[in-house]
């Protein structure tokens, strides 16, 4: 007896089109922030003398660089604590995680005289704790960009640096940096920095993001973002609504769209030799534009309800030769390094 085909009843496709994120008038500036800073960090690069840009924003207020490697720490990071001293995974680990816990180049620089070469072999808890209670008597220890919560009440230790090394400890005790080493992607990384008492979203991005600037990870910049507070002030000052997207996809929307943003302004964007920005400059320009509209769209509030720019910009002299992830393959163009030249007023605008 022949076998009759059963008759399989399938669904039509359907195909549902997204609706976009609306932009209000802010998000236009957010792409003329990253136009100009990029701008001004070349020609601070190529030596011209300052005032690096005509726009009164930019010219009294500090914000980190429209690339977040590109930034003063993070440049000292990649340059002197990622690729100076021993590469084995746990070391790399010990220092970037040391180094970010602080994230102040004058507390590492500190440690580094009174420790000498900073590595597992010479990381004796106790000497640590001890230094730094006296250091911060005297200086923060800690930078202001961002806060590192403490622990709170239940915390067993009086002081938040004691608590920040224990949990340093903590990490290299449960082989951390080999689990991360081992993460199929960047998202899973972040968890696994995301587990640990007062790692919140913001650390554990941040943290991970330093950690693939190493050879301890090669995840692309590309494969995840989780906004911080000051993007998400950022977002919804250059958006009137979402449209179907969640905030981490407006971003990804956001970064895949740079080069028809930039056209449609006719801005000519000068990308980071050749490497587009990734999803973490992007998350770090909704910040900038947060603080940036502040004073140039005072009428957009964002949920922190801030509205000024405490930071005022104070120049760290001539930049040097930038030095970034060897892996990230960039040639850095000898026409871009210091020439000490005088510029038109207006070669410099926004």
């Amino acid at each position: 007896m022949a076998r009759t085909s059963k008759k399989i009843s399938t669904s039509p496709l359907i195909h549902v089109r997204r609706v976009l994120p609306k932009p209000s008038i802010v998000y236009d500036t957010y792409w003329r922030f990253a136009y100009e800073r990029q701008n001004i960090f070349f020609r601070r690069l190529k030596g011209v003398v300052s005032p690096w840009t005509s726009d009164p924003i930019l010219k009294l207020h500090k914000f980190t660089n429209a690339y977040r490697a590109a930034d003063r720490v993070s440049q000292f990071l990649i340059r002197s604590v990622i690729y100076n001293g021993p590469q084995k995974s746990e070391d790399i680990f010990f220092r970037i995680l040391l180094f970010k816990i602080f994230n102040k180049i004058e507390t590492w620089q500190f440690l580094e005289n009174k420790f000498g070469e900073l590595s597992l072999k010479n990381f004796k808890i106790g000497a640590f704790e001890k230094f730094l209670g006296n250091l911060k008597a005297e200086t923060s220890i800690y930078s202001a960009a961002y806060i590192m919560p403490s622990g709170g009440k239940n915390s067993p230790f009086s002081q938040k640096h004691q608590m920040h090394l224990h949990l340093l400890k903590k990490m290299l005790d449960d082989k951390l940096p080999l689990k991360i080493e081992r993460a199929c992607n960047m998202e899973e990384a972040f968890k696994l920095l995301r587990e640990y008492p007062t790692m919140g979203d913001f650390l554990a991005y941040q943290f991970i993001t330093d950690l693939n600037y190493s050879s301890l990870t090669n995840f692309s910049e590309m494969e995840f973002v989780m906004p911080g507070p000051g993007a998400k002030d950022g977002l919804r000052k250059c958006f009137a609504n979402f449209g179907d997207y969640t905030e981490s996809e407006v971003i990804r929307h956001v970064t895949e769209s740079q080069d028809s943003e930039f056209d449609r302004l006719g801005l000519k964007f000068q990308n980071l030799w050749g490497r587009p920005l990734q999803l973490i400059d992007c998350q770090n320009i909704f910040c900038e534009t947060d603080k940036y509209s502040r004073v140039a769209h005072p009428e957009f509030k964002g949920r922190s309800d801030r509205t000024r720019i405490k930071q005022k910009f104070t120049s760290h002299g001539q930049l040097q030769k930038p030095y970034f992830p060897p892996k990230w393959g960039l040639k850095i163009s000898p026409r871009d390094q210091v020439n000490t030249i005088r510029t038109n007023e207006s070669e410099i605008s926004m």
